[in-house]
């Protein structure tokens, strides 16, 4: 996924099976300063399942917020040095992740769930009721 990938049921993009249009990173919403983390979204029939790579960020240091139809996924890093040494080579300069979303409003995202387990954030995220699959009845006449 870049910067302009959307997560929307029913699409494609060509590393997951959702539509440009479902989710989102916008361009210019990443902030210097940020590692942006590798992120996958696997679409089933009532929604979306979206998984961060978070390694580093403690659950007391993530922070996911959803306002309107925008996802953000914010990540401090808990890399700290003992007391008494210092480090001689650093190569995560970064000390936080940031990962920006649209919505496709045909996502619930009044019901988006969230856990983080061995760095690895997994957001659910279901279809509204409007565009979740459903049988018609077809009656005799």
């Amino acid at each position: 996924m870049n910067d302009t990938t959307q997560v929307t049921p029913n699409g494609g993009t060509k590393k997951t099976a959702t539509r440009p249009d479902a989710a989102k990173p916008a361009a210019s919403t990443q902030p210097a300063g940020a590692l942006m983390p590798p992120v996958e979204v696997i679409e089933d029939p009532n929604g979306i399942t979206l998984r961060a790579d978070l390694p580093g960020v403690a659950k007391e240091g993530l922070n996911i917020q959803v306002e309107a139809d925008t996802l953000v996924i914010e990540g401090e890093l808990g890399l700290s040095v003992a007391e008494g040494m210092d480090a001689t080579h650093v190569e995560v300069s970064f000390p936080r992740y940031r990962r920006v979303f649209t919505l496709s409003k045909e996502l619930d995202a009044d019901k988006v769930s969230a856990e983080l387990r061995n760095g690895v954030l997994t957001l659910r995220i279901p279809k509204a009721a409007h565009a979740q699959p459903r049988r018609i009845p077809v009656q005799a006449g």
